[in-house]
Parts: structure tokens; C-alpha cells; sequence
């Protein structure tokens, strides 16, 4: 279903989104004239095509990298997109401050435009995470018809899995899975996290790896080196989540060949870090409690429902409630300990499944923990769940660019702000970022350069998307990076949850129109939204 026949009406929010594992743990889309592109550096037609040929079937290199076609990357689950994908590697330095060192790979897959004429300028799809592989993020971008009638590029963030080296660690996700049956905020679980964190970085660093490479300005850098190799005057880019900081730190640094910019779920590289996480959860939060009280028949069944969630978390908080669950992939039941930092972290992945949100919380009040537990523990404790994630670009991203420019006092005041009523406990640590300060300490490298928080000033027509249930990247995200984007749109999708793309026809029809016309998107489907079916309980 493309943009143009989706219909105008439609219960989006009751869809769960087809999202990789990385993003549902959360740790972290009339006509524009352009000016004629100036030729690519070592060649180019200008267009979508190399000498004629499709994009990514020629070898060719800019300046220290090459790009080789090549088999398609290696992904942990078969992704029925990429089966007509043309494919290759591109090879650049690890790290460009020595472009005579160690070289790394990046895996590539360009899945062809539908349409029997693609447009010439393809989109390029900047992954989550950070951490997470773009290439095994592509059917969600296939899915959303986002290739209708341009050719849209995958491309392996370094260090992800279908990169060489992949920085994974196992240790990490062995232990993310252990500490289901932990009380999430305490300093034991804390000392066993750091333990993982260390234990990664030791592993890492003893196969060569050169961990301050791994960042945002040398991945903006690989995606500027693979539109050149790629022989392409210019492109579009779509990131989402993480993908969104790296994309305005891509358009500040490299603007060169970039038609249009697509973000969804906006992370701002000015503000990212855990203290911005606390004010994003206030905001997802409250968008879903205040859908539930608008709807007669949830707020009559579960009212007062800000109220219950605060009460519980102080609760669990004080007396951890433990139970025994049974989840998909494990044989074995599983023990899940549910404390108030757990139940904060619980819903933030949660409002991807809004629609049983109040139900889940009501029978938690009432002493059934089992389809909290159940959710919280599903998707770490899955055997598809370990070796997906690159911790060495994770840890690059929050140790180098994010911690070094905020205290753990500045958490914990963002916490309070959001959330007074909630016990110190649960606001020393942020959602989805845990003890990132020790961590970072274990890490151990070098904060990046203090621009790499300069916010991105630009003239490139930009569409900023939020979600109206975004508790991971708060829709005030979209505002804020706006304010220095003079051609920016500036949309929320209400009633989804993080990375509206991935669950909400509305959203990728937007995001389509976008890249037909970036100064004039239609936008009028988000009129037409309508709140989740709340599960009601007898």
C-alpha cells in the first residue's frame, strides 16, 4: 500500500510495530527545485546511476575508503527485503586520524525502488541504537514502502553486526538477561553491571579494536565517503532514534549531496544524554494517560491512572515484588523482580503496546505482576536477544559524546522535575541508561571534541516526526533541533510510541510525500488519528 492509496483513517496505534530488538529494549522519515549537484568527487552522472549502471553494482573509491560489490551482509534473522538487494562492502579507516592503520568493513544492501523508474536521488536509512545494524533494520523500511519509487541504502554503522569487526559482547547481553531476577537500581546490580561493561571493553581492546573510533563523527564521516564511492551527487537521509543524532551530526559536518533529511523519534545531539531521558518519560507518560482518561470506557475502569503508575512505582520501590513468568524461547520459567526502577523502565518500552498498558497496570495495583513480568523479561532474556547490539559503538557514543557533558547530580535533577513524587533510587538512575556514568568510567576513552554537542544549523528542507507516546525521545525533541532548521516540517503522529514510521501508515505517508516534495509534505492524515482500543478488563 503506498502513500498515495493508504487510507485516510486508520487505528494506527493498535498495530504493535515491527521493531528490531535494540529499539524495543530501547537501549536508544508542490515539487522542491534543486540546484544541479555539483559531480561527485572521482566521477558520476549526477543521478541514481553509475555509468548507467544500477547504484552499487561498479567498485570505486573516495579518497581513503572503497566501496566493492559483494555478497549481502550477514543478518541474524532472514529479511525477505533484501532478496533482490544489490550489495557490497565499503572499506575505511578505523580511524581517520591514522588513514594508514587498521581498515574496517561496513555491510552494504541497496534494496531497489518498486517503481519500474526510480527517482535518482535514493534515501539512505540511518539505524538506531546506537548500536543497532541498519541492514537488519530494513524490512521495517520496506514494510513502510519507503523504496515506492526510490532506491533506499543500508549501510552498517561501524562496529554493528554486519560490520567487520563487529563490536557485540555477548557478557553484556548474558547479563542484561541475569538481571530480570536483580532489583534493577541497586548498587549489587550496579558493581555486575559495570563487571559486563569492563569485561567487554577488555575483550574488545584485546582484538585490536580502537574504541575512540567508534562515534558519531567518524559514522558521518563513512556515510559522506559512501555517497561519493557510490558515484551519487546526492541523496536523501531518513534516521531514526539514534539514527536522528547521527543524521544532524552528518548534516552539520558533511552537508554536501543532501537533497532532504527525514528524523523520526529525534534524539538532539545538543541535549542527548540520560538527564534528557527522564523529561522524554514524563511526556510519553503522560500522552498515553491522558488517551486512557479521554476514553470514557478506560478512564471509568482504570481512572486516576498517572496516579496508580506513581503509587506503584514509590511502592515497588520500597518492597520489590518477585515472581515466577514463563516467556516465548525459554523452557525454563524465569524469576522477575519488579521494583520501581524496573516498572519506570518497563513503560518505556511499553507504550509500543499502549492499548494494555492501563489493564497491565491496574492488575499489577491489584497484586498480579505476571503481565508486567512477563513484558519486562520477554525481550531480554530471548536467545535472539544476545549478540545483535554493538556495545562498542554504544559505549563510544554515551562514554565520548553524552556523559562527559552532563553529572550524575544533573540526572538526578531531571529526575525530580519529571517526577518529584519518586524515591532518590529510581531517579539516579535515568530510563534506559543505568549506572552509564560507572560504566563510562570502565570504558575509559577520551570525551570527543565539545562541537560534537553543537546544535545543526541548516537550510536543508528537514521533516522532524515525533510520536505522541514517545517515552524514549519525548516529542518536544522535535521543536527543540527545529528552531535552527529554517526549512523544517515540524509533525507528531499521536497515539504511537517511539519511531512513528515503523507502526503508523500515517507516518510513512507523511514521510513518503517528504521525499516527493520536502518543502510541502501531506500531513493531513494526522487529523484523522484515533486513540488505541483499550484492553478493558471484566
Amino acid at each position: 500500500m503506498t502513500s498515495n492509496d493508504a487510507p485516510r483513517r486508520s487505528r494506527t496505534a493498535r498495530r504493535r510495530p515491527a521493531v528490531s530488538a535494540g529499539l524495543a529494549a530501547g537501549v536508544l522519515v508542490a515539487g522542491l527545485v534543486v540546484a544541479p549537484a555539483a559531480r561527485a568527487a572521482g566521477g558520476g552522472l549526477g543521478t541514481g546511476f553509475a555509468r548507467g549502471a544500477p547504484i552499487g553494482t561498479a567498485a570505486r573509491a573516495a579518497g581513503d575508503a572503497r566501496y566493492e560489490p559483494g555478497p549481502c551482509p550477514k543478518t541474524p534473522d532472514p529479511i525477505p527485503a533484501l532478496k533482490n538487494a544489490r550489495c557490497g562492502t565499503l572499506t575505511v579507516p578505523e580511524n581517520r586520524g591514522t588513514p594508514d592503520g587498521r581498515k574496517i568493513s561496513l555491510g552494504v544492501a541497496i534494496v531497489p525502488a518498486a517503481a519500474s523508474t526510480p527517482k535518482p536521488d535514493p534515501i539512505v536509512w540511518l539505524a538506531g541504537g546506537p548500536g543497532d545494524d541498519a541492514v537488519g533494520e530494513a524490512q521495517m523500511a520496506i514494510d513502510g514502502h519507503l523504496n515506492r519509487d526510490r532506491d533506499v541504502i543500508f549501510m552498517s554503522q561501524r562496529g554493528t553486526y554486519s560490520a567487520d569487526p563487529a563490536l557485540t559482547c555477548s557478557v553484556v547481553d548474558e547479563f542484561t538477561a541475569r538481571s530480570v531476577g536483580l532489583v534493577y537500581d541497586a548498587p549489587s546490580t550496579g558493581r555486575m553491571h559495570v563487571d559486563a561493561t569492563r569485561t567487554c571493553r577488555d575483550q574488545l581492546a584485546g582484538r585490536g579494536s580502537d574504541l575512540p573510533a567508534y562515534d558519531s563523527a567518524e559514522s558521518a564521516a563513512d556515510y559522506a565517503d559512501l555517497r561519493v564511492a557510490l558515484g551519487l551527487a546526492q541523496w536523501n537521509v531518513f534516521g531514526i532514534s539514534y539514527g536522528t543524532d547521527l543524521a544532524l551530526v552528518y548534516l552539520r559536518q558533511h552537508p554536501e549531496g543532501i537533497r532532504s533529511v527525514g528524523i523520526d523519534g529525534i534524539l538532539p545531539p545538543s541535549t542527548a544524554g540520560p538527564a534528557l531521558t527522564w523529561a522524554s518519560a514524563r511526556e510519553g507518560f503522560d500522552g498515553l494517560f491522558r488517551a486512557c482518561a479521554r476514553e470514557p470506557a478506560c478512564n471509568r475502569r482504570y481512572p486516576n491512572l498517572s496516579a496508580t503508575f506513581d503509587g506503584l512505582v514509590r511502592r515497588l520501590e520500597a518492597r520489590p515484588v518477585t515472581t515466577t513468568v514463563t516467556v516465548p524461547g525459554r523452557a525454563e520459567p524465569v524469576e522477575v523482580v519488579l521494583d520501581g526502577g524496573a516498572l519506570v523502565n518497563w513503560l518505556t518500552s511499553a507504550t509500543h503496546l499502549a492499548a494494555g498498558v492501563p489493564r497491565s497496570l491496574d492488575e499489577l495495583a491489584h497484586g498480579r505482576p505476571q503481565r508486567i513480568a512477563e513484558q519486562w523479561a520477554g525481550g531480554k532474556v530471548s536467545p535472539q536477544a544476545i549478540g545483535r547490539i554493538s556495545q562498542g559503538l554504544a559505549y563510544g557514543v554515551f562514554c565520548r559524546e553524552w556523559v562527559p557533558f552532563e553529572s550524575e547530580a544533573d540526572v538526578l535533577r531531571a529526575g525530580r522535575e519529571a517526577f518529584p513524587s519518586f524515591p532518590r533510587s529510581v531517579l539516579a538512575q535515568g530510563p534506559q541508561l543505568p549506572f552509564i556514568h560507572a560504566d563510562c568510567a570502565a570504558w575509559n576513552v577520551p570525551a570527543a571534541p565539545r562541537s560534537i554537542r553543537d546544535v545543526t544549523r541548516s537550510d536543508v528542507p528537514t521533516l522532524v516526526m515525533s510520536a505522541g507516546f514517545d517515552a524514549q525521545t519525548g516529542a518536544r525533541n522535535g521543536p527543540y533541533v527545529a528552531r535552527t532548521l529554517s526549512r523544517a516540517t515540524v509533525v507528531t503522529i499521536p497515539y504511537v510510541a517511539h519511531v512513528a514510521f515503523a507502526a503508523s501508515p500515517c507516518a510513512q505517508e507523511v514521510t513518503l510525500s517528504f521525499f516527493d516534495a520536502p518543502t510541502a509534505p501531506k500531513t493531513g492524515c494526522i487529523a484523522d488519528a484515533e486513540p488505541p482500543d483499550f484492553e478493558i478488563a471484566p
